[in-house]
């Protein structure tokens, strides 16, 4: 098979590149008017700009091609049909399947998952009515106003991005608590804010055997019953959400709270399903299906519109072009909305994990970049941290600027501030500043020609930097749900150019199995250890070195 960088669509796109080098941003704008009105989408309620990349209608075109080369729509079709697309673990992927309301059936292997899908919904929905009104009481008879959510991975970014986001839905006097890190700090840091005759403890662990999150779920238990619980209280104070029926009994936990996902839900797409039970139990059920639906909606559109008309295709594209073409190894997401802190974090593991790969689906040396490094912050507290790099580094980073039209929490003319930094950034990137603009700007100021020759230089800004704006009208449910199923496919997308299992992730796995073999050998403080010789030098060494101080501050 051709390597699609050997591919006729990938060298128009390479030679359009080369077209465009000495042609700026700022030229692109002023030769055509309409270039904002056609280089934009909107979709379940979110509005894509892309016009401030350095694309043109020709570039689109082939990028387009390069979607139709790759089998992109084929692809499409294959994901929602439940085909094992994840070919290296066999399995479907189907976490739309988890937010459709359409009624329609999703057959998988002979089943009609979605029945299953209806049957753990309404299981959440009794069950998060039952805590919130506190009918589910505690062993004291408290209500269980507290939810402490124990997982890692998808199991934790997910849920955590989405109860933060949803900070205004809130339901009054309800707190929720994440503990992903096997770092005890952090468990006991939580444990110190909390009642245990309050404390729902919330277990997401598909096999219940994840190392992290059992060692946290059973020092959690510990506790528990140290602070006055018995055994036979754990069933009324810790849920799981797992598939080991077994291990969750064992651990003391009544089945009847056991909540299933499947293996046909990867940790990262994981939200949507009983992972996204915290996000429930914070916001209360009617938000969380608010959610499902948003993204419902996102993917009915990118399910049936044309390519060139398709947010999270086009988003995929623009990506592919700065990445493949225009040389961005990174990308920023950079959301204007103090409650969408997490998402860069959550999206770090969607995309990253998704398709920082190596190889192609197809067992082959990928010969050609794959998934970016993706970081941001919230807006502005990006902008006094690593804007400076983004803007005069020597890096081209993308963007994509996330903001809503309007605020949750109205105070005086903050919201007026933070979008006209989020408008001015994207211009900024976009229109740089020239010599000869950064000199004038000096002389008006009252420079002297000394200085303006000394300073001018560092006020130069080279612009050309690619970024998207995403709008929408307010941070609800619906749209963090729109959100996040945009970003899905997008990376979905990605994947498929790139030639990529976007679903499987085996490069997490090497670290934990020498993690594994290395926990032996780090014996309790106070005790005096062998010494190590089962690894490199510098293992061996740092090894006896933490041992050496554990054995004489034990």
């Amino acid at each position: 098979m051709t390597k699609i960088s050997h591919s006729a669509e990938w060298q128009a796109l390479a030679a359009d590149a080369e077209a465009l080098e000495k042609t700026s941003m700022r030229a692109l704008f002023s030769n055509d008017a309409g270039r904002f009105d056609r280089f934009s989408i909107e979709a379940a309620g979110l509005f894509l700009d892309y016009s401030k990349n350095k694309i043109t209608d020709e570039v689109v075109g082939h990028l387009i091609a390069l979607a139709d080369a790759t089998g992109l729509e084929d692809m499409r079709r294959r994901i929602f049909a439940g085909e094992h697309i994840n070919v290296t673990e066999d399995r479907a992927v189907l976490h739309a399947a988890l937010r459709d309301f359409s009624m329609r059936a999703y057959h998988l292997d002979g089943e009609n998952i979605s029945l299953l899908v209806r049957r753990e919904l309404e299981k959440i929905k009794n069950f998060t009515v039952r805590i919130v009104s506190g009918a589910d009481k505690g062993f004291s008879g408290k209500a269980l106003d507290t939810v402490v959510n124990i997982g890692i991975g998808g199991s934790d970014l997910g849920p955590h991005m989405a109860v933060e986001a949803l900070r205004p839905y809130w339901i009054d006097g309800r707190r929720t608590f994440f503990v992903s890190n096997v770092d005890g700090q952090q468990l006991v840091d939580t444990l110190e804010q909390i009642d245990p005759s309050r404390t729902l403890f919330v277990i997401a662990s598909k096999t219940f055997t994840t190392q992290e999150t059992m060692t946290n779920a059973k020092s959690a238990r510990d506790w528990f019953l140290a602070q006055g619980g018995s055994e036979g209280d754990v069933a009324k104070h810790f849920v799981a959400l797992s598939t080991n029926e077994t291990a969750v009994e064992a651990f003391g936990i009544d089945k009847d709270n056991m909540f299933q996902f499947w293996d046909w839900v990867g940790g990262r797409y994981s939200l949507w399903s009983a992972i996204g039970l915290s996000i429930s139990l914070a916001v209360g059920f009617d938000n969380f299906e608010k959610l499902l639906r948003g993204a419902h909606e996102m993917d009915e559109h990118f399910r049936s519109a044309p390519l060139r008309q398709n947010l999270p295709v086009m988003m995929a594209l623009t990506g592919i072009w700065n990445r493949n073409f225009m040389g961005a190894a990174a990308h920023a997401i950079l959301p204007y909305d103090q409650h969408l802190s997490h998402l860069p974090a959550y999206l770090q593991q969607a995309d990253m994990e998704s398709n920082g790969k190596g190889t192609t689906a197809d067992g082959q040396p990928v010969a050609w970049a794959t998934g970016p490094v993706i970081f941001g912050e919230p807006g502005t507290n990006g902008q006094h941290a690593f804007y400076q790099l983004l803007h005069q580094g020597t890096d081209l980073v993308s963007a994509d600027f996330i903001a809503p039209a309007i605020s949750q929490s109205a105070l005086g003319d903050h919201h007026e501030k933070l979008l006209a930094n989020f408008l001015a950034q994207t211009e900024a990137l976009m229109r740089g500043k020239a010599i000869d603009e950064a000199r004038a700007d000096l002389a008006a100021e009252g420079k002297a020609p000394p200085d303006i020759d000394l300073l001018a230089p560092h006020k130069v800004f080279p612009g050309d930097r690619p970024s998207n704006s995403i709008l929408m009208e307010k941070l609800t449910p619906e749209m963090l749900g729109a959100l996040v199923a945009a970003y899905e496919h997008k990376i979905f997308c990605q994947g498929v150019i790139w030639g990529v299992n976007s679903f499987d992730q085996w490069g997490v796995e090497l670290g934990k199995a020498l993690a594994s073999s290395i926990l032996p050998a780090l014996g309790p403080e106070g005790e005096e250890q062998p010494k190590s010789t089962g690894h490199d030098a510098s293992t061996n060494g740092l090894l006896d070195r933490i041992n050496n101080v554990r054995h004489q501050n034990g």
